[in-house]
C-alpha cells in the first residue's frame, strides 16, 4: 500500500488495491466502495484458477475450524455433521448470490446503502477475529506453561497430568497486546505477505499433525448423543458459521482473476473442500475427546513435546494473521480520522487509532476471555449478517423490480430468517453461557480426554 499522503477521498476505493490476494488470506476488503458502486480491478486481474482455489481455501481456515469439533459436540454426533453439511451449502449460495448482485451493481453504477451496511458487518466480523485470536494465544500459551514441567517424549501414554497454575490468561493476553500493536503498524501488504506465508506453513503443519493424531484409535462412538440438547445447538451456529469466514474473500478473489468466468466453478469446488474439512475435523475431533472436548482441538492435544510444539506453532501462524485481518478494519476506519488531520499529524494519527483498535479488541478479549464462547458470539452477531442475513436480501433488493419468481422470494426470505433466528438465539445463549461460573479444568490427560 502507498505511503503517499491519502485522504478520505483518495480511500474510498480501498478494495481495488493493486496487491494481489496471496498478501493476505483473509483481505475480506469488500469490493462495493463506500459510495455504494462496485468496483472491478479491469487490468489488475493476475491470479489463475489454481491460484484462486487455494486462496479461497486459505481464507476458511483459522481458529474457527479448530473450535469445530465442540461446535459438533453442541449439536450431537449426527446433527452436527449433517448441520455442518446444509450450513455450507447455504453459504456457498449466498456467496455465489453476492457475486451475482455485484455484477449487477457494477453493470447499473448504483449507489446503495448496502455498502456500508457491509462495511459495518466488515468491521464488526474482523475485528471479532481478532479478539478471538488473543483469547487462543493466551489459552495455547498458558496451557504450554502451565504443562512444562510435565511434558514428555512419550505421546502415547495415558496419565493424568497435573497442571502448573501461572498467571491468569487475560495477563497473558495483556503480555500479547505490545507486539500486537507493532505488528499492526507494519501497513504495507508486500510486506505482510512475508508473514502471510509463515502463516501458512505453520497452520498447514499443524492441522497435518492434528488429523495424524485424532484419526488413531477412535474410542467407541456408541456414548455419544445423536442429538444433542436444544440449548446448546445455539452454540452451535455461532461457531460453524463462524468457521465459515472467507465470505469476505469471494469478491476480491473473483475479481482478481484472468477469467473470472470460472469463478463459480472454482467457489463450488473450494467450498465443497473446506465443508469436507470441516465436518471431518469436526466429527473426528469429538470422536476422539468426547465430552471432554475444549473451545480449540489443540488444548486437547497430548502433554508431550512434539503435540506442544504443535499448539506453539499453530499459535504461530495466528499471531501473524492476525495484523491480516485487522488489515481490513484498519482501511476502513483510519482513512476516517486521517483526512480530518493536518498533513503533518497524519503520520501520529494514524499510529494512534491503530493502537487504539488493537487495544480494543484485546478489552474485549479480556472480558470475555471463555474461547468457545468468544467464537460463538462473534459469528452469531456479525457473521451470520455477512454469510446469511444480508445476500439473500441484497438479492431481492437488487432484483425485485425486475421481477423474481415468488419461489425465490421465499429461499431468500427463509435463508435471511434462519441468520436472523440464529443471530439472536445464537448471541442470547453465548451471553447467557458468559455470565455463567466458568468451569475450567483444572488437569488434562496427556492422550485422548475420553477414554
Amino acid at each position: 500500500m502507498s505511503t503517499q499522503r491519502l485522504r478520505n477521498e483518495d480511500y474510498h476505493d480501498y478494495s481495488s488495491t493493486d496487491v494481489s490476494p496471496d498478501e493476505s488470506p483473509s483481505e475480506g476488503l469488500n469490493n462495493f466502495s463506500s459510495s455504494g458502486s462496485y468496483q472491478r480491478f479491469g487490468e489488475s486481474n493476475s491470479t489463475t484458477w489454481f491460484q484462486t482455489l487455494i486462496h479461497l481455501l486459505k481464507s476458511n481456515i483459522g481458529t474457527g475450524l479448530l473450535g469445530l469439533p465442540l461446535a459438533v459436540k453442541n449439536a450431537g454426533i449426527l446433527m452436527g455433521p449433517l448441520s455442518l453439511l446444509v450450513m455450507g451449502i447455504v453459504a456457498v449460495h449466498c456467496m455465489g448470490i453476492l457475486v451475482k448482485c455485484a455484477h449487477h451493481f457494477c453493470h447499473r453504477q448504483l449507489l446503495s446503502i448496502t455498502a456500508h451496511i457491509v462495511d459495518f458487518f466488515l468491521i464488526v466480523t474482523q475485528l471479532g477475529f481478532c479478539c478471538v485470536y488473543f483469547v487462543f494465544l493466551a489459552e495455547n500459551f498458558k496451557q504450554v506453561i502451565e504443562a512444562a514441567n510435565a511434558t514428555t517424549n512419550d505421546c502415547h501414554s495415558n496419565e493424568t497430568v497435573i497442571l502448573t497454575p501461572t498467571m491468569d490468561s487475560r495477563l497473558y493476553m495483556l503480555t500479547f497486546l505490545p507486539f500486537l500493536v507493532l505488528l499492526v503498524f507494519i501497513r504495507n501488504l508486500r510486506v505482510l505477505s512475508v508473514f502471510s506465508l509463515l502463516a501458512n506453513v505453520s497452520m498447514l503443519v499443524s492441522l497435518v499433525m492434528i488429523y495424524q493424531f485424532i484419526v488413531q484409535r477412535i474410542p467407541d462412538p456408541s456414548r455419544l448423543p445423536l442429538v444433542a440438547s436444544w440449548k446448546t445447538y445455539p452454540l452451535f451456529f455461532g461457531t460453524a458459521i463462524f468457521a465459515f469466514e472467507g465470505i469476505g474473500m469471494v469478491l476480491p478473489l473473483e475479481n482478481k482473476m484472468k477469467d473470472p468466468r470460472k469463478f463459480p466453478l472454482i467457489l463450488y469446488v473450494g467450498m465443497a473442500i473446506i465443508t469436507a474439512l470441516y465436518i471431518s475435523l469436526g466429527s473426528l475431533g469429538y470422536l476422539q475427546f468426547g465430552a471432554n472436548i475444549q473451545g480449540s482441538i489443540t488444548l486437547n492435544l497430548p502433554n508431550c513435546w512434539l503435540y506442544q510444539s504443535v499448539k506453539l506453532l499453530y499459535s504461530f501462524g495466528i499471531f501473524f494473521t492476525y495484523a491480516l485481518q485487522f488489515y481490513v478494519p484498519a482501511e476502513i476506519i483510519v482513512p476516517f480520522f486521517v483526512s480530518r488531520v493536518p498533513e503533518h499529524c497524519e503520520l501520529v494519527v494514524d499510529l494512534f487509532v491503530r493502537t487504539m483498535l488493537v487495544c480494543l479488541t484485546c478489552i474485549l478479549a479480556v472480558l470475555i476471555p471463555r474461547l468457545d464462547l468468544v467464537i460463538s458470539l462473534v459469528g452469531s452477531v456479525s457473521s451470520s449478517a455477512l454469510a446469511l442475513i444480508i445476500p439473500p436480501l441484497l438479492e431481492i433488493t437488487t432484483y425485485y423490480s425486475e421481477g423474481m419468481s415468488p419461489l425465490t422470494i421465499t429461499k431468500d426470505a427463509l435463508i435471511s430468517i434462519l441468520g436472523f433466528v440464529g443471530f439472536v438465539v445464537g448471541t442470547y445463549e453465548a451471553l447467557y453461557e458468559l455470565m455463567q461460573p466458568s468451569d475450567t479444568p483444572i488437569f488434562i490427560n496427556s492422550t485422548s480426554a475420553f477414554l
